[in-house]
């Protein structure tokens, strides 16, 4: 769950980001972010993964809750828990492209010193649920753009997490691949992981429908099902 309440962030240029956002998406919830560039996308999931810290508030006091963790108390060694509760998903995929697909995916499980065992089960699964498992050995640079995303998105399912990010996940992508990418979001929405798409694609956002959260000049301009 995404419990935000009265919260603005200002950089050090003294220009809010985001004005007073009172914001909830509940767990299992399919939402589009828009807006267009400088809106406050971006700060928002900063402020999302702890990236960024709010302001202090004047008038309200700010909260921020995610996956159970309250931000505005969160020590910084913890926030590594937090963002294991989040996959990521980003538009320039960010593989790494000296690792083959299976290591791609594995590469987060690792990182959090998973058991080998758990590791050689899980990857293939979820590599195979994204249509990938005979290409499980090949390099990023032997695979579509569809097929990268298709791995990126595999990397931020692996770990189960409650929540999954996607900033701008069809950006790189040709017409026929950006659907099939909205199609495996719908899908891993439907199993029940909350997934929040920030797109500028408004295209998109009219054909899949559900939840539109407008930001305008870092307030929330619209928020409701479409």
């Amino acid at each position: 769950m995404v419990d935000v309440d009265h919260v603005s962030v200002t950089y050090s240029s003294d220009t809010p980001a985001l004005r007073d956002v009172s914001l909830r998406i509940d767990d299992g919830e399919f939402a589009f972010v828009v807006g267009e560039n400088g809106a406050g996308k971006s700060t928002l999931i900063k402020l999302l993964i702890r990236e960024v810290t709010a302001d202090e508030g004047t008038e309200h006091k700010p909260s921020i809750h995610v996956n159970g963790y309250d931000l505005m108390t969160l020590k910084q060694k913890d926030v590594p828990l937090l963002r294991r509760t989040i996959g990521f998903v980003f538009q320039d995929f960010k593989l790494i492209n000296s690792m083959n697909v299976f290591d791609n995916v594995a590469f987060v499980l690792r990182s959090i010193d998973a058991p080998a065992k758990y590791i050689r089960k899980r990857v293939p699964q979820v590599i195979g649920l994204m249509g990938l498992g005979s290409k499980i050995n090949q390099y990023p640079n032997e695979l579509s753009g569809g097929e990268q995303q298709r791995v990126a998105i595999a990397r931020a399912l692996v770990n189960n997490p409650q929540l999954i990010i996607a900033d701008e996940p069809t950006g790189n992508l040709d017409p026929r691949a950006k659907i099939e990418t909205m199609k495996l979001l719908k899908e891993i929405n439907d199993k029940g992981t909350t997934v929040m798409i920030v797109t500028h694609e408004h295209d998109l956002v009219k054909r899949f429908g559900g939840r539109l959260i407008n930001i305008k000049e870092g307030r929330i301009a619209f928020d409701g099902m479409i």
